[in-house]
């Protein structure tokens, strides 16, 4: 899983100043979008593109700071996204004034790269404006983030080298108490709507605030920056901006935490929808018919995707078996399953050997993926652990990506809570997918891509940049990986996983699945951990389409590839394949078939 910027944090602006400017940025922005309208005949089509490109994504660094400071934008770090209700509003049909001006350049007086980029800005700006019905603005908090996982996660992503730095940090913490107050009167509205998560999957949130409200305020993940400063910040300065954080901490920021909180026992949680599916929200059915197409970018109905998940799992189930054979095991696939659940051979027994372990897989895969790649990205990666208050609720990994702009490498996160969930068996291939070839892979080649307009470099499919993190785990063999049985079981363990949730996702928002048919299913053909396969089946509760992304889009790579190897016959290069599919950026699928068959002809 990727864990970037979301638009669903709740964030809010710094301070009433900044809300009176926003009118003046609004027309500021209209004004030079009308330019670049009204200059049609008098520039080329493609510099009005570029311009146009350029005007919309200043406007995006501005309109959401957060994504500036993870896209290394500079400028943007003191502050929050405005989260009020006339922001939400104004926001919901701003795509309308970009799109216009779009439609004024003649796409086919474009280059075939101006073009594509055309394609996949108008393509973004469609789906904002067809998703903008659905009240998407009130799901702000989840077991999976939101406001009181994401403001100390932020802290530490944010540049800290020089004492403007902190400032910006402590700007952000003065701040955070009226992003709180946006959160609950979002969280309001959402009840308010009958739009809120379902209730089982919020029973741990109100612990997660609960461990950010603490007496001393230097242990709270909020202020670990202050804890110890970069080495090129003077001493009397760091005192003075660690006294603040302090300070901010004791008489704001812990008193707007216990306020969230109190809110979330007392009010939300216990008002929660109880039904899971989210046909059962208003508007439901049309909204995750939305979701469907977004995150796969494919025209496949839940039903088609029910259906090809049956059978993925047949089929990878087939293969499990026979590896289980050879292994010498007797026994049943269920009893496999427990001897991998239960074998102490499979574990850790503390997280520092576990975090080793993983680091060593990392660097391992390293130097052999020139064997499959010819281009490889100049930014690195670190492998770090999951902050323990958010590890219970998470997934066994994720990667957050870096940033070239900002000087910040991507981090392979790794959640060392409950070892006896963590088998050495699934360590390979999800280093695989989170790290490299997989995740960290992609995203830094895109955010090196040059000659694109800058948000191809940050945005893209969720098919896409999870499907190629899933095709990733299938490199490992020739990598050097899966050398026994158990870690092959592993990458097979995790590729059946990605096909569970087509069957889950869809059965749990389309078919009235409940959740322990749900866990039930899964338990039966994986060897996922039990407290895996729960944090898996809340997922997919909470995150409605999204997981059905990885596995219709590794099929599609390897679909493709298939393809190349039988019309290239001997030409077939896997170097330049992998090259190709990953030199556009995360595009949507049907665009990456289109340019792989074009690769394909120019090859022969």
């Amino acid at each position: 899983m990727m864990r970037t910027f979301s638009f669903c944090l709740v964030l809010s602006i710094l301070s009433v100043p900044v809300f009176a400017q926003e009118p003046t940025r609004t027309a500021r922005f209209a004004a030079e979008y009308a330019a670049i309208e009204g200059s049609r005949g008098a520039k080329p089509d493609s510099a009005r593109l570029r311009e146009l490109f350029d005007v919309n994504w200043r406007h995006t660094m501005i309109e959401y700071p957060e994504f500036a400071t993870y896209a290394g934008f500079p400028g943007q770090n003191d502050r929050w996204t405005d989260m009020s209700a006339a922001a939400v509003a104004r926001r919901k049909t701003a795509p309308e004034v970009p799109l216009r001006v779009l439609r004024s350049i003649d796409r086919g007086a474009l280059g075939a790269s101006d073009q594509v980029s055309y394609d996949l800005f108008r393509r973004d700006m469609e789906a904002s404006l067809e998703g903008a019905r659905f009240p998407g603005e009130v799901l702000q908090i989840t077991q999976l983030g939101g406001v009181h996982q994401d403001i100390s996660q932020m802290m530490v992503r944010m540049p800290a080298s020089k004492v403007e730095h902190y400032e910006d940090m402590l700007a952000r913490l003065v701040a955070s108490p009226a992003l709180i107050d946006q959160t609950i009167a979002l969280l309001q509205r959402g009840q308010q709507l009958g739009v809120t998560p379902a209730r089982i999957t919020m029973r741990d949130i109100p612990g997660q605030v609960k461990q950010q409200i603490v007496e001393d305020p230097l242990a709270s993940p909020l202020l670990q920056p202050f804890v110890t400063f970069h080495s090129s910040i003077p001493a009397a300065e760091q005192q003075r901006l660690r006294q603040a954080a302090v300070e901010t901490y004791r008489t704001s920021l812990r008193p707007a935490f216990q306020r969230l909180h109190d809110y979330l026992q007392s009010q939300y949680v216990p008002r929660s929808r109880e039904a899971l599916g989210w046909s059962s929200v208003p508007d439901g059915a049309a909204w995750y018919a939305f979701n469907v197409r977004e995150q796969t970018t494919t025209r496949m109905s839940p039903a088609e995707i029910h259906a090809l998940g049956h059978s993925e799992v047949r089929r990878i189930r087939g293969v499990m078996d026979s590896v289980i054979r050879s292994t010498g095991f007797t026994g049943t696939f269920a009893e496999f399953v427990r001897f991998l659940r239960t074998d102490t051979r499979f574990y850790h027994t503390d997280s520092a050997s576990l975090v080793r372990e993983y680091r060593d897989i990392s660097k391992r895969i390293d130097p052999e993926l020139v064997k499959l790649f010819g281009k490889l990205p100049r930014l690195p990666y670190g492998v770090t652990t999951i902050p323990s208050f958010m590890a219970p609720s998470q997934t066994t990994a994720y990667y957050s990506q870096g940033s070239p702009a900002a000087g910040r490498p991507g981090w392979y996160y790794v959640n060392t809570y409950d070892l006896t969930s963590r088998p050495k068996w699934e360590m390979e291939a999800l280093s695989l997918h989170e790290a490299v070839p997989g995740h960290h892979f992609q995203i830094a080649l895109a955010q090196e891509m040059e000659n694109v307009p800058e948000f191809r470099r940050h945005i893209g499919p969720t098919a896409f940049v999870e499907g190629w993190a899933l095709y990733a785990e299938s490199l490992g063999p020739d990598l050097g990986f899966y050398k026994d049985p158990y870690s092959k079981f592993g990458q097979l363990t995790y590729e059946m996983w990605r096909a569970i949730r087509l069957v889950l996702d869809t059965g749990i928002h389309s078919m009235g699945w409940t959740r322990q048919q749900a866990i039930d299913f899964f338990r039966e053909n994986s060897a996922k951990t039990e407290h895996d396969i729960t944090v898996e089946v809340d997922r997919y509760i909470a995150w409605p389409g999204q997981a059905l992304a990885y596995k219709l889009g590794e099929l599609k790579i390897k679909q493709l590839r298939a393809e190349a190897e039988r019309e290239l016959g001997p030409k077939f290069d896997v170097r330049a394949f992998h090259d190709e599919v990953l030199a556009h950026g995360a595009i949507p699928l049907e665009l990456l078939e289109t340019n792989v068959r074009a690769w394909i002809a120019r090859s022969r």
